[in-house]
Protein backbone atom coordinates (compact mmCIF):
# COMPACT_ATOMS: atom_id res chain seq x y z
CA UNK A 1 0.00 0.00 0.00
CA UNK A 2 2.87 2.51 0.68
CA UNK A 3 4.40 1.80 -2.95
CA UNK A 4 0.90 2.74 -4.15
CA UNK A 5 0.81 5.94 -1.86
CA UNK A 6 4.54 6.69 -3.24
CA UNK A 7 3.91 6.32 -6.69
CA UNK A 8 0.24 8.25 -6.69
CA UNK A 9 2.55 11.52 -4.62
CA UNK A 10 4.82 10.83 -7.79
CA UNK A 11 2.97 11.05 -10.41
CA UNK A 12 1.01 13.89 -8.89
CA UNK A 13 3.87 15.97 -7.78
CA UNK A 14 5.14 15.47 -11.51
CA UNK A 15 1.82 17.27 -12.71
CA UNK A 16 2.23 20.13 -9.44
CA UNK A 17 5.37 20.98 -10.92
CA UNK A 18 4.45 21.76 -14.43
CA UNK A 19 1.40 23.32 -13.32
CA UNK A 20 3.59 25.41 -11.03
CA UNK A 21 6.03 26.25 -14.27
CA UNK A 22 3.21 27.05 -16.32
CA UNK A 23 1.44 29.01 -14.32
CA UNK A 24 5.15 31.45 -13.14
CA UNK A 25 6.89 31.06 -16.40
CA UNK A 26 4.36 30.01 -19.73
CA UNK A 27 1.49 31.92 -18.38
CA UNK A 28 2.19 35.52 -18.60
CA UNK A 29 2.25 35.08 -22.14
CA UNK A 30 -1.39 34.34 -22.79
CA UNK A 31 -2.30 37.11 -19.71
CA UNK A 32 -1.49 39.88 -22.24
CA UNK A 33 1.11 41.73 -23.67
CA UNK A 34 3.14 42.45 -21.07
CA UNK A 35 5.92 40.88 -22.51
CA UNK A 36 5.70 43.01 -25.74
CA UNK A 37 5.37 46.30 -23.48
CA UNK A 38 8.59 45.75 -21.32
CA UNK A 39 10.71 44.75 -24.81
CA UNK A 40 12.77 48.11 -25.27
CA UNK A 41 13.16 48.60 -21.76
CA UNK A 42 16.95 47.48 -20.19
CA UNK A 43 16.89 45.33 -17.19
CA UNK A 44 17.70 48.04 -14.64
CA UNK A 45 14.64 49.76 -16.01
CA UNK A 46 12.37 47.18 -16.01
CA UNK A 47 13.32 45.85 -12.41
CA UNK A 48 12.45 49.27 -11.83
CA UNK A 49 9.20 49.43 -13.17
CA UNK A 50 7.79 45.98 -12.44
CA UNK A 51 9.05 45.12 -8.95
CA UNK A 52 8.39 45.85 -5.19
CA UNK A 53 10.55 45.38 -2.55
CA UNK A 54 8.01 46.96 0.16
CA UNK A 55 6.42 44.18 2.23
CA UNK A 56 2.51 44.20 2.18
CA UNK A 57 2.47 47.08 -0.37
CA UNK A 58 0.56 44.87 -2.93
CA UNK A 59 -1.09 42.55 -0.19
CA UNK A 60 -2.61 46.14 1.33
CA UNK A 61 -3.49 47.47 -2.19
CA UNK A 62 -5.83 44.09 -2.54
CA UNK A 63 -7.21 44.25 0.67
CA UNK A 64 -7.95 48.15 0.27
CA UNK A 65 -9.51 47.29 -3.18
CA UNK A 66 -11.83 44.81 -2.06
CA UNK A 67 -13.61 46.92 0.84
CA UNK A 68 -13.86 49.86 -1.23
CA UNK A 69 -14.45 47.91 -4.59
CA UNK A 70 -12.23 50.07 -6.05
CA UNK A 71 -10.92 46.76 -8.37
CA UNK A 72 -13.24 44.43 -9.68
CA UNK A 73 -13.63 41.98 -6.78
CA UNK A 74 -11.68 38.94 -8.70
CA UNK A 75 -8.32 40.33 -8.91
CA UNK A 76 -7.23 40.89 -5.43
CA UNK A 77 -8.85 37.43 -4.54
CA UNK A 78 -7.56 35.48 -7.63
CA UNK A 79 -4.04 37.17 -6.50
CA UNK A 80 -3.75 36.53 -2.52
CA UNK A 81 -5.49 33.34 -2.46
CA UNK A 82 -3.94 32.10 -5.96
CA UNK A 83 0.04 32.82 -4.07
CA UNK A 84 -1.16 31.42 -0.92
CA UNK A 85 -2.36 28.18 -2.26
CA UNK A 86 -0.13 27.69 -5.45
CA UNK A 87 3.05 26.53 -2.89
CA UNK A 88 0.75 25.02 -0.26
CA UNK A 89 1.19 21.64 -2.11
CA UNK A 90 5.03 21.95 -1.45
CA UNK A 91 4.84 21.88 2.01
CA UNK A 92 3.06 18.36 1.76
CA UNK A 93 5.24 17.15 -1.24
CA UNK A 94 8.92 18.26 -0.29
CA UNK A 95 8.61 16.68 3.69
CA UNK A 96 7.10 13.92 1.65
CA UNK A 97 9.72 12.94 -0.71
CA UNK A 98 13.00 14.43 1.34
CA UNK A 99 12.76 12.90 4.73
CA UNK A 100 15.30 15.41 6.00
CA UNK A 101 13.18 18.05 5.76
CA UNK A 102 10.94 17.72 8.63
CA UNK A 103 11.88 20.43 10.62
CA UNK A 104 9.74 24.10 10.22
CA UNK A 105 13.39 26.30 10.34
CA UNK A 106 14.85 23.87 7.79
CA UNK A 107 11.69 24.13 5.38
CA UNK A 108 11.32 27.67 6.08
CA UNK A 109 15.18 28.19 4.52
CA UNK A 110 14.54 26.16 1.59
CA UNK A 111 11.49 27.98 0.54
CA UNK A 112 12.80 31.12 0.90
CA UNK A 113 15.80 29.91 -1.44
CA UNK A 114 13.48 28.47 -3.79
CA UNK A 115 11.00 31.58 -4.31
CA UNK A 116 13.57 33.71 -4.52
CA UNK A 117 14.93 32.02 -7.38
CA UNK A 118 11.91 31.86 -8.80
CA UNK A 119 11.00 35.40 -8.62
CA UNK A 120 14.32 36.50 -9.72
CA UNK A 121 13.76 34.25 -12.72
CA UNK A 122 10.58 36.08 -13.72
CA UNK A 123 12.36 39.30 -13.53
CA UNK A 124 15.44 38.35 -15.40
CA UNK A 125 13.00 36.53 -18.43
CA UNK A 126 10.79 39.57 -17.98
CA UNK A 127 7.94 36.37 -17.57
CA UNK A 128 6.24 38.30 -14.18
CA UNK A 129 7.86 40.92 -11.95
CA UNK A 130 9.98 40.37 -8.54
CA UNK A 131 7.47 41.11 -6.00
CA UNK A 132 8.25 40.76 -1.95
CA UNK A 133 4.51 40.34 -1.16
CA UNK A 134 4.09 36.85 -3.67
CA UNK A 135 7.08 35.65 -1.84
CA UNK A 136 5.40 36.44 1.05
CA UNK A 137 2.44 34.65 0.26
CA UNK A 138 3.99 31.87 -1.10
CA UNK A 139 5.82 31.52 2.02
CA UNK A 140 2.62 31.52 3.92
CA UNK A 141 1.06 29.01 2.03
CA UNK A 142 3.85 26.63 1.82
CA UNK A 143 3.83 26.86 5.93
CA UNK A 144 0.28 26.06 6.16
CA UNK A 145 1.20 23.05 4.00
CA UNK A 146 3.76 22.30 6.02
CA UNK A 147 1.99 22.51 9.02
CA UNK A 148 -0.89 19.90 7.30
CA UNK A 149 1.93 17.68 7.01
CA UNK A 150 3.13 17.72 9.95
CA UNK A 151 -0.70 17.49 11.58
CA UNK A 152 -1.15 14.31 13.92
CA UNK A 153 -4.45 13.54 11.52
CA UNK A 154 -2.11 13.41 8.33
CA UNK A 155 1.30 11.78 10.41
CA UNK A 156 -1.49 8.90 12.04
CA UNK A 157 -2.85 8.14 8.27
CA UNK A 158 0.77 7.31 7.51
CA UNK A 159 1.23 4.83 9.92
Amino acid sequence: MKKIIRVIFGISFIFYLLALVMLLFVGVMFVGIRGNIWADLSLIEYLKSSSNFVPFKTISTYIQAIFDGSMNIDIPIKNLVGNLIMFLPMGIYLPFFIVKINKVSIFTILMIILFFFIETIQLVTRRGSFDIDDFILNTVGALIGFGFWKSKFVQKLLK
